[in-house]
């Protein structure tokens, strides 16, 4: 892939706004960052084909308010004289949305600048928290002692971990998101359920010291075959693998509770960017978790 450049004027970090607590990209900009044929039109109908995978929490449409009054204080370069704007309301997305949008556009510079964009809400993060504690609270004496120091960043630091269950990983942080997986799959007390189509006997090293039962639900014609599964059942008797087709994308349930969502199959984690996002619609949770339940069902009355 050739490298983007963009232009000197170009500022991602000026494309991000603050709107209801969060860190936020208008769809227009991203549409133009990505270079979308069609620009918002074609952006948000790659989102409407797939909408499932955009949540609230990942996308959401912006009010009247909130467009002409908040962005207004936030960017001098926004034109908000009448004729000069879009007659709709825009969408924005989050962080997580941003990442989820490089999944499903088309666009030759989708991943690459999708990336320029993940180092922006970092830099960005960056700044508030090491120079809006340190210097803009402080030196306007909105932070009256050091009590109310520490109970900033604690809020920063509560937000952070937070964040640790929505991870991007870049090219190359293998280590990093292998050992991420072990952890998510290291939560289950009672039963995990890993579904990838894609996977292989790296999934064994991963989940050989786990007390919990294992439910792998993959393909047939994945790597893993049936003479892997049973000599590693020889040994640690905790894994049931099921073959079925129903599911493209990865998922990691917990405890038939809590459900991970994948951009890439576990065996291949962390070669390219990809993310692990914890799924919150409960709608989506329920669909996912009935569907395993019949797959489940259906294996054991075979």
């Amino acid at each position: 892939m050739n490298n983007i450049v963009l232009k000197e004027e170009t500022n991602i970090e000026n494309m991000i706004y603050e709107i209801r607590g969060r860190q936020v990209m208008l769809d227009s900009d991203l549409a133009k960052l990505y270079k979308c044929k069609n620009g918002t039109k074609t952006l948000n109908l790659a989102v409407k084909r797939h909408i499932n995978r955009f949540p609230e929490r990942f996308m959401f449409k912006l009010t009247r308010e909130e467009y002409y009054e908040i962005l207004r204080f936030q960017s001098e370069t926004l034109e908000l004289e009448q004729g000069k704007y879009s007659k709709y309301l825009p969408y924005v997305f989050t962080e997580q949305g941003v990442a989820m949008l490089a999944t499903v556009l088309k666009t030759e510079v989708a991943e690459e600048i999708s990336i320029k964009i993940m180092d922006a809400f970092i830099a960005l993060r960056r700044y508030i928290s090491d120079n809006l504690i340190e210097q803009k609270f402080v030196n306007k004496q909105v932070l009256k002692n050091t009590e109310d120091i520490k109970l900033l960043k604690e809020s920063f630091q509560k937000f952070e971990e937070k964040r640790k269950v929505n991870e991007i990983y870049f090219n190359g942080k293998i280590y990093d998101a292998y050992s991420k997986i072990i952890d998510i799959f290291s939560e289950a007390k009672k039963e995990l359920i890993i579904v990838d189509r894609y996977t292989d006997k790296t999934i064994l090293d991963m989940i050989k010291n786990l007390k919990s039962k294992v439910i792998l639900i993959t393909s047939a014609k994945s790597k893993l075959t049936s003479l892997d599964i049973e000599k590693y059942n020889d040994t640690y008797s905790n894994l049931m693998v099921i073959f079925n087709d129903t599911f493209h994308d990865r998922y990691i349930i917990i405890d038939k509770n809590k459900i991970y969502h994948s951009g890439n199959s576990i065996n291949h984690i962390g070669y390219r960017k990809s993310s692990i996002n914890v799924l919150e619609d409960r709608n989506i949770k329920e669909t996912i978790l009935n569907d395993i339940k019949r797959i489940i069902i259906n294996y054991n009355i075979k």
